[in-house]
């Protein structure tokens, strides 16, 4: 799983907990049913956003049933959520995944870049984008924003020039802004729209750049594309994006109606945030010097050696894991184990 919301229970509290678990379970077994096991490869933290927002915005009780025992809740029954809300979050993540998986193959990246293995993933990946077509047309949703928008991806990287990382990004803005809108069509609240197309667009933009700052140094080693090399972009400046885009979506939040939104705001807010704070304190923690202190990351030839930002947050993760993430779900439904208490409710520490 991937993705740049994880939270921990220990901060979401037991309801809100569950309802977290209860929408990641749903949207795994939604391309469990809808698209068969392979699916559930592209199941991810952000794509559930996407799914409990149309709850947050709908009338009534949202509707869920109880799922079998799994391994990844420790062999636990679950209520997990059900209907058009979860049947969206998994196409917009069968598009998003499909999107990664041609990007590897491109890249000749992973496991499925090898020449052995790249046939068989581009036709997963492409009927991926036929299936998540069709499901999204039943939902009155056209897809074909997204998938035009992640075709758009390739040429603005071939043509990247330095200062224009924000139109890198803008393929990724534009997909999440047309699902995160359209969650206000199917919730049935059509004034949500415009505030919750911003919130994704920003969403969108903070999950590209924390993806490119977290990827930037084994990019460079192994000599793969990375958008903030190809740009030239100091990483104080994309600190600094982030944290803006962050406060967009706060301020964007409040022209959202919602039924119950106190999960979507925790998790577009705080939770926001403290991907910032944790991918930033990671690069710091990589690059071998004490937080606060400026130490240059070479760009490339002839590109700005920047300094690293002064990092305001203090990551209690940090001490405990060298500011990396785990995906311990059993224990803490994929959270980064960064609690702020001295006894995290995590086994993995």
């Amino acid at each position: 799983m991937f993705g740049i919301i994880r939270p921990c229970r220990h901060r979401l509290g037991g309801e809100l907990a569950a309802a977290w678990t209860a929408q990641l379970c749903g949207l795994c077994l939604a391309l469990r049913d809808d698209y068969g096991q392979v699916a559930r490869i592209a199941t991810n933290y952000d794509g559930l956003v996407v799914s409990l927002l149309v709850e947050a915005q709908s009338d009534g009780q949202p509707t869920r049933r109880t799922a079998g025992r799994c391994p990844l809740r420790a062999m636990r029954k679950a209520d997990v959520a059900t209907g058009d809300c979860v049947r969206l979050a998994a196409v917009v993540s069968l598009a998003l995944a499909a999107a990664k998986v041609r990007d590897h193959i491109d890249d000749h990246d992973g496991m499925v870049g090898v020449a052995g293995v790249r046939p068989a993933a581009r036709r997963i990946a492409e009927r991926w984008v036929r299936q998540g077509t069709d499901a999204g047309h039943t939902l009155g949703f056209d897809t074909g924003v997204l998938v035009a928008a992640m075709d758009r991806q390739v040429e603005l990287e071939a043509t990247a020039r330095p200062g224009g990382l924000l139109t890198v990004t803008e393929p990724t803005e534009t997909a999440v802004a047309e699902a995160f809108a359209y969650t206000a069509v199917l919730a049935g609240r059509p004034d949500n729209q415009a505030p919750l197309r911003e919130i994704g667009r920003l969403f969108g933009r903070v999950a590209h750049l924390l993806d490119a700052v977290e990827d930037y140094r084994d990019d460079l080693a192994h000599g793969k594309w990375n958008p903030l090399a190809a740009t030239q972009t100091p990483m104080a400046e994309v600190r600094a994006l982030c944290d803006d885009a962050a406060l967009g979506i706060e301020l964007a939040l409040a022209d959202v109606e919602f039924t119950d939104g106190r999960l979507a705001q925790k998790l577009l807010t705080r939770e926001v945030r403290r991907a910032v704070s944790r991918t930033f304190n990671g690069v710091t923690a990589q690059n071998g010097t004490p937080r606060g202190q400026q130490e240059p990351i070479n760009f490339g030839p002839g590109a700005p050696g920047p300094g690293n930002p002064e990092d305001e947050t203090p990551d209690p993760g940090a001490k405990k894991k060298g500011g990396g993430s785990s995906s311990c779900w059993c224990c803490c439904d994929g959270c980064d184990c960064c609690c702020e208490c001295d006894d995290c409710c995590c086994d993995c520490t």
